[in-house]
């Protein structure tokens, strides 16, 4: 895994095929964090397939899924193919309240078939 950013609270990491984040995604870094997944999104051909892994969010945040909405439009506007979302387990409640779950190609969080 490439680090594409790390501003303290948050890391982006890039493998050939996904993005990862962990840390503690907030308003003040979650420009920073779209931009720099908007660049790699950028540089993989098109219908290549793309993982999104929030796993490693470890609080609920808007900021977060707005990276994650954000990141799931330029994969349109690319051409790409999202192939799964991973997400923590508040991440994966939040996007349950919110309806995206069924937007998005969710993989249900590791500890737990029920969220």
């Amino acid at each position: 895994m490439n680090v594409l950013l790390e501003n303290g609270d948050n890391r982006l990491e890039a493998s050939a095929t996904s993005l990862a984040v962990t840390g503690q995604v907030d308003f003040d870094g979650a420009a920073a964090l779209a931009a720099a997944g908007r660049a790699w999104l950028a540089d993989r051909p098109r219908g290549a397939s793309v993982t999104f892994d929030l796993c490693g969010v470890d609080r609920v945040s808007s900021a977060a899924i707005s990276v994650l909405l954000e990141w799931t439009r330029q994969v349109r506007a690319r051409g790409l193919e999202l192939e799964v979302v991973r997400l923590s387990r508040p991440l994966a409640r939040l996007t349950q309240v919110a309806g995206l779950d069924t937007l998005l190609p969710v993989e249900a969080p590791a500890d737990t078939a029920e969220v």
